[in-house]
């Protein structure tokens, strides 16, 4: 059976209720970088595997639940109802106090970069915080689980201290911002 369908070759797709919409319209823009975080989330899980540092790679499982929670925000952002999302929200609030807990506080903005798993995990928190955007722009004429908000803001959270702790386990240190404009 072939992969394409032929149906999105005039610039339109289905909904997961049948209704045809535009490609570019806000719902399919919102759950399209749902899936572009995603991507990036599996490349910085390849990049921690090839690090092979052990410390490293026992994130991956949570990172792999966490594009399985994607899937869930982006089949609801496609019109399929899925269940709750407070233990996700949970879960990421917990990850995020352990992180702290390990970490030297933080006083300063952090530049995004240092090895390059953390660099990517950067890339990722950026493209969240821009799905986040997307998903704003969609409650502004449709009704989104507030759910699906705050988890997304908790992501955005976790990646940014999962970056700080990449470069804390590599012993790499952070590059802060040095204002320069008066």
């Amino acid at each position: 059976m072939p992969i394409y369908t032929k149906t999105g070759d005039k610039g339109e797709t289905s909904l997961a209720d049948g209704r045809r919409v535009r490609k570019c319209c806000t719902r399919v823009e919102a759950y399209g970088t749902i899936d572009e975080l995603s991507s990036h989330i599996g490349l910085l899980i390849a990049k921690m595997k090839e690090s092979n540092a052990p410390d490293v790679t026992a994130i991956i499982p949570d990172l792999i639940g966490i594009q399985n929670d994607l899937f869930n925000v982006s089949s609801e952002l496609a019109g399929v109802h899925t269940t709750g999302y407070g233990e996700a929200i949970k879960k990421l609030e917990h990850h995020i106090d352990d992180i702290s807990l390990n970490l030297p506080t933080l006083h300063e903005f952090i530049l995004p970069g240092g090895t390059e798993c953390a660099a990517t995990a950067h890339i990722c928190r950026t493209v969240c915080r821009r799905a986040e955007r997307c998903i704003i722009i969609l409650t502004e004429t449709e009704t989104i689980d507030e759910n699906i908000i705050i988890y997304i803001n908790r992501l955005s959270d976790y990646l940014f201290m999962l970056a700080k702790k990449l470069n804390f386990i590599a012993g790499v240190k952070e590059n802060t911002w040095q204002k320069t404009c008066k």
